[in-house]
C-alpha cells in the first residue's frame, strides 16, 4: 500500500498497475470518490500504460483531515503523487471534480502534463449546480452518507441504466459510500469555493499547450453538454467528443465507448509527446556542437 505526504503533511494513497516502463497516465476522480472509480480504465490501459491512481484527500485510504479542503490543494496532491512514483511528466485523466483537479493541475504545471483529459466536468459553478451540491452536503452531514448518495446517484447514471448499474455504485461507481460524511462535506465546500479559481483558470486555460481532450454524455444532467462546448472553446488544443446516451457516469456506464476515445487519443497525444521531446533533444544536441 503506497502513500505519499501532500505538501500539509496529509497522506494520499496511490497504486500504480500496468506495464512497467510505459508511459504513464494520472487519474484523478470526483466528488466523494476513490481510485476504484477508474478500475475498468486501469484495466483497459493496462497492456500499453502505467495507470497512477490516486484517492483524493477525503476519499478512499487517503486522510481525511478536519477543516477547509481546495481543488488547488488537492491538485499539489496529485503532483506528489507523480514525484513519489517517480514520473516527471503523465498524461493526466480527470473525472468531475477530478477534472476541475486535472485544470488546476495543467495550468500550475503544464510542464508535467502529457496530454489532459477532461470528462463529464466544467470550467465553473452555474447557482443551480452550487445549490444541488450545497442540498447534497447538508443532507450528509445531518442524514448520512447513504441517504445522500440515494438521491445523488440518479444524477450520476442515465435512468435506462440505472437498475443495471446502481449495485456497482457502492464500489465503483460515483459516490462511493462508507465515506466520513464530513470529509465529504469538505470536498464539496472545495468545488463551491473555487468561484474565484475558476475565474483565473478561464483566463489561463487559453495557454494550454498539450493536447486535450473533453468528453461528455449528451445525457449528463449534472455537467451539461454546454459546460464541456465551454471548454472545448478555451482551450485551443481541445477536441470535443459527445457520447451518445451517456450520463455523468459515462466511464462506468459506457465504458467501452469512452475507453476506445481514450485510447485513441492517448495513442496520438503519447506519439505527438515522444515527437516534441526528440525534436528537443535533437536541436540541444545541435546547439551544443554548434
Amino acid at each position: 500500500m503506497t502513500f505519499v505526504r501532500g505538501t500539509d503533511g496529509a497522506r494520499i494513497h496511490y497504486r500504480v498497475t500496468g506495464r512497467p516502463g510505459a508511459p504513464p497516465i494520472l487519474f484523478i476522480q470526483g466528488l466523494g470518490t476513490d481510485k476504484n472509480g477508474w478500475n475498468l480504465q486501469r484495466l483497459a490501459t493496462a497492456p500499453w500504460y502505467q495507470a497512477v491512481a490516486l484517492d483524493n484527500r477525503g476519499a478512499g485510504r487517503s486522510d481525511k483531515p478536519h477543516g477547509a479542503y481546495s481543488l488547488e490543494q488537492m491538485a499539489d496532491d496529485a503532483i506528489s503523487v507523480l514525484d513519489h512514483a517517480g514520473f516527471e511528466t503523465a498524461h493526466v485523466v480527470g473525472a468531475s471534480m477530478g477534472g476541475a483537479i486535472s485544470q488546476v493541475v495543467a495550468v500550475k504545471f503544464p510542464e508535467r502534463v502529457r496530454s489532459l483529459t477532461l470528462a463529464c466536468t466544467a470550467g465553473r459553478n452555474h447557482p443551480w449546480r452550487e445549490e444541488l451540491l450545497t442540498k447534497w452536503r447538508d443532507e450528509a452531514l445531518e442524514k448520512g452518507i447513504g441517504a445522500m448518495g440515494a438521491d445523488a446517484a440518479r444524477w450520476m447514471i442515465g435512468p435506462r441504466s440505472f437498475r443495471r448499474l446502481i449495485p456497482a455504485i457502492g464500489w465503483l461507481g460515483p459516490l462511493a459510500l462508507g465515506r466520513p460524511a464530513y470529509a465529504f462535506a469538505s470536498q464539496v465546500d472545495a468545488i463551491l469555493g473555487a468561484s474565484e479559481l475558476s475565474d483565473d483558470l478561464s483566463d489561463l486555460l487559453s495557454e494550454i499547450v498539450a493536447p486535450a481532450l473533453i468528453i461528455v454524455g449528451n445525457q449528463d444532467i449534472l455537467t451539461p453538454r454546454g459546460d464541456s462546448e465551454e471548454l472545448a472553446a478555451k482551450i485551443p488544443t481541445a477536441e470535443l467528443v459527445v457520447i451518445s446516451g451517456a450520463a455523468h457516469g459515462l466511464m462506468i456506464e459506457h465504458a467501452s465507448t469512452f475507453n476506445r476515445i481514450l485510447m485513441e487519443f492517448l495513442g496520438r497525444a503519447e506519439t505527438a509527446y515522444q515527437l516534441r521531446v526528440s525534436t528537443e533533444e535533437q536541436l540541444e544536441e545541435a546547439l551544443a556542437t554548434g
